[in-house]
C-alpha cells in the first residue's frame, strides 16, 4: 500500500506559502491507518525503549495506537498550560511562529528510553523541543519516528546531526 496516496496537500495553509500535508485523509481510511501503525511498529523494533511520547496533537493519534499495541506507557508532550501537574517546559520556534511544549515532571525518569512519534517533521524545532523535554526529565531519546518527512526543510537532517535516530514512513517536499 502506498501511504503517500492517502495524504492530501493543501496550499497556503495555515498561511500563504505553506503547503500543508494533511493526515486526516490517511487516518479516516481504516486500512491506511492500520498500515501506518504497522509500519511504525515495524520500524520501532530496532530500538530499545521503555515509553512512547508524542507531540500534541496529531502525534497522539499514531502514538496512542502504537502504545496500545506494544503495551508501553504513553507520554503526552502538550502545548503550554494544558497539563494540570508540575511540568518541564521548552520554548521553540516553528516555521511560522513560536510555541512552548510541556511534560509532567513525573512522566519520564532516568531509567526511561523514549520513542518519540509525530505525524510530520519540517524544520525540526518541535522535535528538538520534544527531545529537550525528555532529556531535562533525565530520560534518553531512543529514536524519533515520523509519518511524514518534509525532506527539503532539513528537520530530520538536523536531528541526525545532533545524534538522534530518525525514521520516517514517507517523504514530501516542503514547498
Amino acid at each position: 500500500m502506498n501511504l503517500k496516496n492517502y495524504i492530501r496537500s493543501i496550499p497556503d495553509y495555515p498561511k500563504k506559502g505553506i503547503l500543508f500535508r494533511d493526515i486526516t485523509t490517511l487516518i479516516k481510511d481504516e486500512n491506511a491507518f492500520e498500515e501506518t501503525i504497522n509500519q511504525i511498529i515495524e520500524r520501532s523494533k530496532k530500538y530499545n525503549f521503555t515509553k512512547i511520547a508524542a507531540i500534541e496533537s496529531r502525534g497522539f493519534v499514531f502514538a496512542s495506537a502504537v502504545s496500545f499495541v506494544l503495551k508501553k506507557p504513553f507520554i503526552m508532550l502538550r502545548k503550554k498550560n494544558k497539563l494540570p501537574a508540575d511540568v518541564h517546559s521548552v520554548d521553540f520556534e516553528l516555521e511560522y511562529g513560536t510555541a512552548t511544549i510541556e511534560v509532567h515532571k513525573d512522566s519520564i525518569n532516568k531509567e526511561d528510553s523514549v520513542l518519540i512519534i509525530d505525524d510530520l517533521i519540517a524544520t525540526g524545532g518541535t522535535a528538538e523541543a520534544a527531545a529537550k523535554l525528555v532529556e531535562i526529565s533525565n530520560g534518553k531519546v531512543a529514536a524519533f519516528i515520523f509519518v511524514i518527512n518534509l525532506f527539503d526543510l532539513n528537520g530530520s537532517d538536523k536531528l541526525i546531526k545532533n545524534g538522534y535516530n530518525v525514521e520516517n514512513l514517507m517523504e514530501f517536499p516542503g514547498h
